[in-house]
Parts: C-alpha cells; structure tokens; sequence
C-alpha cells in the first residue's frame, strides 16, 4: 500500500485510462480526487469528485484541493483524426487548448499543495504521433508534441520544489476515444498488426506504467517522455 494516504488528483478521470487509474490507485489506498465534467458510477465511494471542464474555467481547481498533493495526472485527450487540407483553425485551437492549456492552468492551480508536499509527480499523456509522422494526426500532433516540450521545461523549473514531471506517449490505446477505430473486428485486427509486439494498448498497460511514475520507486526519473506503444516509435519488424 505505498499510495497509503497520498493525495493524487486525476484529471480526466471518469472514462478509458483515467478510470482505470482511479480504481488502480484507490486500491493501492490513495486518496484520489477525480476531476472530471462528469462523475463516473463506477468509482469507488473513497473517491473525491471535483466538478470540472478544461474548456471553460479552471481557476476554482485551487478551492477545492488539500493542503497537500503528492500526484497530479492529466489524462484529458482527444483523437483529430483529419487530412491536414480540412484542418480548421477552430480544430487547432481547440486542440491545443484542451491538450496543453488545460494541462498547464491545471498544473499552475495545484503548484501550492504539489509543493508542499515537498516530494511530488506530475504525469502528462502525449501520443506516439507527435515523433513518429502518422497521416491524418497533424493537429492532435502538434498540441501532444506543445506537451511533452510544457513538461520538459516545468521538470527544469520545479526540480527544486522537488516536483518530477514525466510524460507517455502511448499509441492507440482500447478506450471510449479511440472506439470508431477499434469497431470492427477488421479494424482490430489491422490495428494490432500495426505494433511490432502484436497488439494494441489496454487501460491497464498506460496506468500501471503512470502508478510507477507517481510512486518512490520512480524518485529519480524526471523530465522523461517515455513511449508506451508495443515497439511502434521505434521498431521496424517488415522489410
């Protein structure tokens, strides 16, 4: 139980790898506050709720968090899946808004207790596409890539609040987002194809690797962007 009355905050937290994070780390005895738009039936009664939308207005998030907060993890996402001719101006900001300035206002929010908690961990999730070029991804792309470089500099910046901060970039992962890609059975298994390990990404392969980044055991691993993603960023396994 080495979560045992830790604070961590989820955003994102009512679907796909966020609720699988919140039941794993209430099991592990954390207590976790889940800020969602929408409250999930499927969590634990321990679980704190806190209303919230990225979209709209995070500068109440401060209110309603402890005193003290050992993790924070935003698992806010999409998937903008268009040729780059149809890409709107409204689909580049709306992208870039929820993906990096929803991560970035949320963090500013909860600087105050992740610092007096005097050893925290800050995880974000970027994608496999923004180093790997993949049709059809250019703005969700570009607002994963703006995340991984806002993580970079806040893990030089608060290195000596003793605050770590980490990224994964997962590939496709089986959740409600990625649900028109993964509807078929044809389009399973061309998915699966894809990765060089032969499938694609569970729920439970991203928070388990997110709980290791939260936890001790990681104490000496910061400003990391660590692809979770059967091989696919770096292995070529046809010829």
């Amino acid at each position: 139980m080495q979560f045992q009355n830790k604070n961590i905050l989820i955003i994102g937290g009512s679907s796909g790898i966020g609720l699988d994070l919140v039941h794993l780390l209430s099991g592990e005895g954390a207590n976790v506050f889940a800020a969602s738009r929408s409250r999930s039936d499927s969590w634990p009664e321990s679980v704190r709720y806190i209303e919230l939308d990225v979209m709209q207005e995070t500068g109440t998030l401060s209110e309603m968090l402890p005193a003290e907060l050992h993790g924070f993890v935003y698992c806010v996402g999409n998937i903008n899946l268009k040729p780059f001719s149809r890409i709107t101006e409204n689909d580049l900001i709306a992208d870039f808004k929820l993906n990096v300035v929803g991560a970035a206002l949320s963090i500013q929010q909860s600087l105050k207790p992740l610092k007096n908690a005097e050893a925290a961990s800050i995880v974000l999730i970027s994608s496999v596409a923004a180093r790997t070029g993949m049709p059809y991804h250019a703005s969700i792309a570009a607002s994963k890539a703006a995340v991984e470089g806002l993580a970079i500099s806040l893990a030089a910046e608060l290195s000596g609040s003793q605050i770590r901060v980490n990224v994964l970039a997962p590939s496709l992962t089986d959740t409600p987002l990625a649900s028109k890609l993964l509807n078929t059975p044809e389009k399973m298994e061309a998915s699966a194809k894809r990765h060089p390990i032969g499938r694609y990404g569970s729920p439970k392969d991203i928070s388990t690797a997110i709980k290791f980044l939260l936890s001790p055991e990681s104490s000496w691993i910061t400003g990391q962007v660590i692809p979770i993603d059967g091989g696919m960023s770096n292995l070529k396994t046809t010829f």
